[in-house]
């Protein structure tokens, strides 16, 4: 086996470079080493690659290069061990299709209405001139928006718990201790609620225990005109023909509720920074908004060129995933003209991809229209990853990241507090903004007066 070379530096080094500036690092990799190179984690090599052909090769050659559930055990702590991260095979496609009804087509539009709707409730608590955390305001919409799509939830007490309970969970998974008890695992040891992870433990049971809770009610209630995640679930049947279990249930709808929230919110926060770091941006997306006249369809939202490129652009430079999930090499192979043996691990480089001066010419600026000029492959521009790991929710994220900025655009004249520039902060596989994007609303825009006047001479 001829492996491609790679840092030699300390492996406590390279981590520590992975946790705080995992893409710089990788821009410096890729100076000193190309499109392809070997980082060593204890005796495993994984193998980075951010070459389209090389990407391409990995995400079709599933026989050779399966995307195991058990690499990504890590994930389970949280997700539960029946999550769709952990399964495989025949199980793991049969809950995907399962699944995939709820983030698109008509499932997906009955959403549109709603999501706009709380985005203006929830943007309008603010004062004329306050300055706000936009990244906060942004979490808590499609906070709401993931229980009412995942769970089919939208008020009680479960669901007010769940609405605080999630979020604390992400918090503490950010925090600096959780995130070393990842890579260390010594420091994972519960000495109480009182300790980073006893606190993510408990936090986890009460979590357990409330999806339980909902998945038992949900069985006595039989409610089959729901339409969620969970209900669809509960009356589907598995690849055997059997009902699901409530632990497989419980499972299953963790992730969703996870990505549909969290993503989606750091992906809407970048985009508003950029928007409004960037005057003649926000003019030519006013502009098209605009042209759509009062109180558009939703639908008529998500279809627009310039915003939907503007959002890829962001989500070019950030995207929700810097890496992909791991691949393992299950039969020797030989990958962009190096002989891989069983036991080599892949995982495709998003960020660099995303960052290739043939690909993106000047990838470090913001440049919406690339997208208008040209169209990009599924290796060439993968926020959501790819193959058969492809992020579940991608189309639920695209879709509420396009309503909601518009309907922010739309109605208030927003301006950053800091005219500073935004740095990222890097936790796990995401890369939020560090000051979660500080913002004022200036005025309600003309246009929302004029709605406004329009709905009351309606009534």
């Amino acid at each position: 086996m001829n492996l491609p070379s790679g840092p030699k530096a300390p492996i406590w080094l390279q981590y520590l470079k992975l946790a705080t500036n995992p893409i710089g690092y990788m821009d410096d990799l890729a100076k000193r080493y190309g499109d392809i190179f070997t980082i060593t984690f204890g005796s495993t090599p994984v193998l980075f690659v951010s070459n389209p052909q090389g990407i391409e090769q990995i995400f079709t050659n599933t026989k050779q290069i399966p995307a195991l559930g058990e690499l990504n055990e890590d994930m389970a702590l949280i997700t539960g061990n029946q999550g769709i991260l952990q399964l495989d095979g025949l199980r793991h496609k049969h809950r995907r299709q399962l699944m995939m009804p709820a983030f698109h087509g008509a499932r997906l539009r009955s959403y549109g209405e709603r999501i706009c709707e709380l985005t203006e409730e929830i943007i309008g608590q603010h004062s004329i001139g306050k300055v706000f955390v936009a990244y906060s305001s942004i979490e808590d919409i499609t906070l709401q928006v993931s229980l009412q799509l995942v769970l089919g939830l939208s008020k009680g007490e479960r669901y007010e718990r769940l609405r605080k309970l999630l979020p604390s969970i992400i918090n503490l998974m950010r925090t600096p201790l959780v995130q070393a008890a990842n890579i260390l695992p010594f420091l994972q040891r519960d000495l109480g609620r009182w300790s980073p992870w006893g606190k993510l433990l408990h936090l986890r049971q009460e979590l357990y225990q409330l999806l339980e809770e909902e998945v038992k009610e949900r069985r006595q209630q039989a409610d089959i005109s729901r339409g969620d995640i969970l209900s669809d679930l509960m009356s589907a049947r598995d690849e055997a023909g059997e009902m699901m279990t409530d632990e497989e249930l419980r499972d299953l709808v963790i992730s969703p509720l996870f990505a549909a929230q969290d993503a989606s919110a750091t992906a809407i926060a970048w985009a508003l920074y950029w928007i409004h770091h960037l005057p003649n941006v926000r003019d030519r997306l006013l502009n098209e908004l605009d042209r759509l006249g009062n109180s558009p369809d939703p639908m008529s939202i998500v279809g627009l060129p310039y915003l939907s490129a503007v959002c890829n652009e962001t989500l070019r430079i950030y995207p929700t995933q810097l890496f992909t999930f791991a691949r393992l090499v299950e039969a020797p192979i030989e990958l962009m003209g190096y002989q891989l043996s069983p036991g080599t691990l892949l995982r495709v480089n998003i960020c660099l991809t995303h960052r290739r001066e043939d690909l993106y010419p000047e990838p470090h600026k913001f440049k919406p229209e690339r997208f208008l000029e040209r169209k990009f492959s599924p290796y060439e521009f993968l926020p959501f990853g790819g193959g058969n790991r492809t992020c579940i929710g991608a189309a639920l994220a695209l879709f509420e990241m396009k309503l909601i900025l518009a309907t922010m655009l739309s109605r208030y004249q927003l301006e950053l507090a800091d005219r500073r520039p935004e740095q990222p902060k890097f936790e796990g596989l995401l890369c939020y903004p560090a000051n979660g994007v500080k913002m004022a609303i200036e005025s309600q825009r003309q246009q929302q007066e004029q709605y406004s006047s329009a709905t009351l001479a309606r009534l």
